[in-house]
């Protein structure tokens, strides 16, 4: 591994973390929304993550090297569309209710959202504190060679 890998590793992380945040966040955000442009309620979106650098063990040690990117890296892949079925209520009152009164609202529980958004948090966090140690190592590096 080389000198800055473990950084571009975690900034990666933080980086995909961020976007999960936005997406809980925007969920949490539509959980009434029941009319979209697309018509509808607001569908639940999740982030897929995928290795920015899939390999085997052997590519690994190969790249050492090479100026190939560190293995590890994160990044999402893809945001996609909870397929739940909304929940429906009955308010006949509501605009956006059938012929038969009930009104489909997301499939969205608030309280989830808020414990993926703590975990996506947590996550980062623990990828900023990888950042951090990994600057001192380097400080420390430095130090040992002006000495």
């Amino acid at each position: 591994m080389k000198l800055f890998d473990a950084i571009a590793v975690s900034g990666s992380a933080l980086e995909a973390e961020r976007q999960r945040s936005e997406v809980i966040a925007s969920n949490m955000a539509n959980a009434e929304t029941t009319r979209t442009s697309a018509g509808g309620p607001f569908h639940r979106r999740q982030v897929v993550f995928a290795s920015s650098t899939p390999r085997t063990f052997g590519m690994t040690l190969a790249s050492l090297n090479n100026n190939a990117p560190p293995a590890g890296m994160v990044h999402v892949s893809d945001v996609v569309d909870d397929p739940a079925a909304p929940i429906m209520r009955y308010e006949p009152g509501h605009p956006d209710a059938d012929q038969d009164g009930y009104v489909a609202y997301p499939n969205i529980n608030p309280a989830m959202e808020m414990v993926d958004l703590m975990g996506s948090v947590r996550a980062y966090q623990l990828n900023a504190s990888a950042i951090s140690a990994e600057k001192q190592m380097i400080q420390q590096s430095i130090d040992i060679l002006k000495a």
